[in-house]
């Protein structure tokens, strides 16, 4: 009797132990981070505007963590593939994500089926910067103004192409909004990022596309510009009209760029993160060279992120209640 007290006891004890495991080793990570490299995945092609500002933006984490921050670009789907390997990832602080708003407010209304949440799939860290897209054009569509293309694509429907980073993410719901409201048709070419749509919209195969990284390619006259997406005007170009200014009255989406992690990331670990995005977007070198890409910097906390996520998400399902062409099924 007394043995088998003893054994029920030492069971018990044992038990109890191996549950405190988890929540010991976790501490202990979070004591020690980061001790080795962390890699932040981007889910779009190199060269577009996520990528572009994610090399500054790691840069100045790597000082503030006093770690290598390196980036790997998993393009496709419209950022859905790397948003969603993300999700699936060991939640160590190791393995980040930077995307945008097309991952995480747009799909989440464009998309049916999802293959992750939004909100519960990823720990969120800080909204980094927002931004508004450039409305560019091939030089040989025949206007130079919103109003001119619009006035075009009446007169001649569906001869007007415009390019997109993929089916449901930013660059999409902009064009389908700019259809919508202007009631005109144009055909959509999805791509593996905006990078690539803007090449093809530089070379010729197709008109338009909504890009935030299309400075480059305006300045050296390879495209001309349109309009920005946003209600306040590109800080870039501050002569340049918004598209709600240039002919299509209303017109407004803002995007914006976000730093998450996998869900269930350790409190301590988003705690050292977010703090670290706080000390990088306060050094005036860091907000020069985002704003240099039309970037307005930003660096928020976890929980202001999460609330604009659902404001927006708000807004835009209303938006899309009214353009049925934006729902993926």
């Amino acid at each position: 009797m007394r043995l088998a007290s003893i054994l029920k006891r030492t069971s018990l004890i044992a038990m109890a132990a191996h549950l405190l495991v988890p929540s010991m080793t976790a501490h202990a990570q979070s004591d020690t981070y980061p001790s080795r490299p962390i890699q932040i995945v981007v889910p779009y092609a190199a060269g577009g505007i996520t990528d572009q500002s994610s090399r500054i933006i790691s840069e100045a984490l790597a000082r503030a963590l006093k770690q290598p921050v390196v980036i790997e670009n998993r393009p496709g789907g419209g950022g859905r593939i790397g948003a969603n390997a993300v999700a699936r990832m060991e939640p160590d602080g190791y393995r980040l994500l930077l995307t945008t708003n097309g991952t995480h407010t747009y799909m989440a209304v464009t998309e049916e089926s999802l293959p992750y949440d939004p909100l519960e799939d990823f720990t969120p860290i800080s909204l980094l910067a927002s931004y508004g897209f450039l409305m560019v054009a091939n030089p040989a569509v025949p206007a130079n103004n919103v109003k001119e293309l619009i006035d075009y694509a009446k007169k001649n429907p569906g001869k007007l192409s415009y390019a997109s980073s993929g089916p449901g993410g930013g660059p999409h719901f902009a064009g389908e909004v700019f259809k919508y409201m202007a009631d005109i048709d144009m055909l959509h070419v999805p791509y593996k990022g905006t990078g690539p749509g803007l090449l093809a919209v530089a070379a010729g195969h197709t008109d338009i596309v909504f890009a935030g990284e299309a400075k480059p390619f305006i300045d050296s006259e390879k495209v001309k510009f349109l309009g920005t997406t946003s209600a306040s005007r590109d800080p870039r170009y501050p002569e340049k009209p918004t598209i709600g200014e240039s002919g299509l009255e209303g017109y407004d989406l803002t995007s914006w760029i976000g730093l998450y992690g996998p869900r269930v990331l350790p409190e301590e670990i988003q705690k050292k993160l977010s703090e670290a995005v706080s000390y990088a977007m306060q050094d005036p070198a860091v907000r020069e060279r985002l704003s240099t890409l039309g970037l307005v910097p930003v660096g928020n906390s976890p929980e202001e992120l999460v609330d604009h996520i659902k404001a927006e998400t708000a807004k835009l399902r209303t938006v899309a209640d009214n353009v049925p062409s934006l729902v993926q099924k």
